[in-house]
């Protein structure tokens, strides 16, 4: 007998964790389908040894009160996993030798530190400021983007306001245009610091990052906002998440991964390999997808439009990602650098930093983990035959060290652990085709009303994720689900509001 239900979830990542407990919370019938051992994907956990591990992610937003995380905890009545407000949200290092860039949390602190390291560039930043306020604005009152249906057009008119008006001026402006405009075009080392932060959190440098986006990333370090470092690991966000979906009478199963989807006269069939090489079956009214768009073609078969077919195949391929997942002495780190660094480095590229705190859970007392992570085009990792694949593999290795020698002066003998993960690990861990991370990249032409809607082509078929408005991060794919959900609830006549 196939088992039915009123919502099938597929992925348990943050977006899909999110999504699963927000339906479950309406009273919906919900199973969230995980191909992995445990939820969290590019935000899940390991283990080596004494030392845990964040797998991607490793830093969150949204937890500030009316965060996007803040809010949701508060409609379950959920308290927010224990977290701690990075200050300094980064260290940018541009040279070994020079001091860094500290993004500091209090804003005049970061005024007066971007002004002894970026002289004349204050018309940039206030036009960052601007535009931040106008999106913050804008993003508060949930909007729905891009529109596809009448709802979805009024709720975002509904969000555009005398407030929002300088974020219409600027939808397909870059954040290099920014530059241009405030005359510091010119300004190579801003323009180096704006790409080693932008390619972080969009995927893309500063003349590819949609101008609305980067100026909301520039200033989601500082107050009222911030980055935060979690407790324990980042898998405490997703057990929060699964608590409410269970407590609300959700049901998560894990190893069960999804291998076809197919609509039917009264919604969805899904098929898949469950644990034990088991099959499984189930009927769903509606489907909500936390998986990368690129995966819909084999998911859906012949069943997916052509034409949004050719949409999906069209977009560029998403970064892959290299990983150094260590282990050191705390004393062998500089205390100045915060817990979180970024290092710019030509190969194999520039290394975004994380580091454990003491008393956090992720080292003995007197150690700290080190997660040193550089992008890279993901599909030339696959096919390789494998002497060729170990050999990349070591000199990536070598690279990374190299660099974490120049900037921190760490030698290969200080690690108590290293381990490096490829494309190929990444693949092998979340299921996301070629290991790719994050979502489509923040160009002007795929953000905000140009973006692959949450709303699909075909009836029940809803997409939330890293892909859908308003792009990666814990933040990011929660509103996403946010907003899927309300547009699946409508259709049935329902509401969902969460308080601002």
């Amino acid at each position: 007998m196939v088992k039915s239900c009123d919502v099938a979830v597929v992925g348990g990542g943050i977006a899909g964790l999110t999504a699963a407990a927000l339906l479950a919370a309406e009273g919906l019938q919900v199973e969230l389908l995980e191909a992995h051992s445990q939820t969290g994907g590019c935000a899940g956990t390991f283990r080596r040894g004494p030392y845990t591990f964040d797998v991607g992610a490793t830093q969150v937003a949204g937890f500030e009160p009316g965060g996007i995380h803040q809010r949701l905890m508060a409609h379950f009545g959920a308290p927010l996993p224990a977290a701690t407000p990075l200050d300094p949200g980064c260290s940018v290092q541009l040279r070994a030798a020079e001091a860094p860039v500290q993004l500091w949390r209090d804003p005049e602190s970061w005024r007066l530190e971007r002004q002894r390291q970026f002289p004349g560039s204050e018309r940039f930043w206030a036009l960052c400021a601007l535009l931040h306020r106008s999106n913050w604005t804008f993003a508060a009152k949930d909007p729905v983007l891009p529109p596809r249906t009448l709802w979805d057009l009024r709720q975002l008119l509904g969000a555009v306001g005398a407030g929002t008006l300088a974020s219409g001026l600027f939808t397909t402006a870059t954040v290099a245009d920014l530059l241009v405009l405030t005359g510091c075009g010119a300004d190579q080392r801003l323009r180096r610091f704006l790409d080693l932060q932008l390619r972080l959190y969009s995927q893309e440098p500063a003349d590819r990052t949609a101008a609305l986006y980067g100026a909301t990333v520039l200033a989601m370090a500082q107050d009222p906002l911030g980055l935060w470092h979690l407790h324990g690991s980042m898998q405490q966000l997703c057990s929060a998440l699964e608590q409410v979906l269970t407590a609300k009478g959700g049901c998560l199963r894990l190893r069960h991964r999804v291998t076809a989807m197919r609509p039917e006269a009264t919604g969805w069939q899904l098929s898949g390999e469950g644990p034990a090489q088991t099959s499984f079956a189930l009927q769903a009214r509606d489907v909500v997808c936390a998986l990368p768009p690129q995966t819909l073609p084999e998911l859906l078969g012949e069943a997916l439009p052509a034409a949004y077919g050719r949409r999906i195949s069209s977009f560029p391929d998403p970064s892959g990602a290299l990983v150094l997942y260590a282990a050191v002495d705390r004393e062998r780190l500089s205390p100045a650098l915060g817990l979180h660094a970024q290092l710019d480095w030509q190969d194999p590229g520039s290394v975004f930093l994380s580091f454990s705190a003491e008393g956090d859970g992720r080292a003995p007392a007197g150690q700290a983990t080190v997660i040193a992570s550089v992008f890279t085009p993901a599909k030339p990792w696959f096919g390789l035959p494998e002497p060729e694949y170990q050999q990349r593999k070591q000199q990536a290795l070598a690279g990374i060290q190299a660099a974490l020698e120049a900037f921190l002066g760490l030698k290969p003998e200080h690690y108590r652990h290293a381990e490096l993960a490829t494309p190929r690990g990444f693949a092998g861990w979340t299921g996301r085709p070629f290991g790719f991370v994050g979502g489509l990249g923040q160009h002007p032409s795929r953000f905000g009303p140009f973006g692959l809607a949450s709303r699909s082509p075909l009836s029940g078929l809803w997409l939330c994720g890293d892909a859908i408005y308003p792009g990666e991060g814990t933040a990011g794919v929660s509103l996403s689900a946010l907003m899927a959900c309300r547009q699946l609830l409508q259709s049935q006549g329902r509401s969902l509001d969460l308080q601002a």
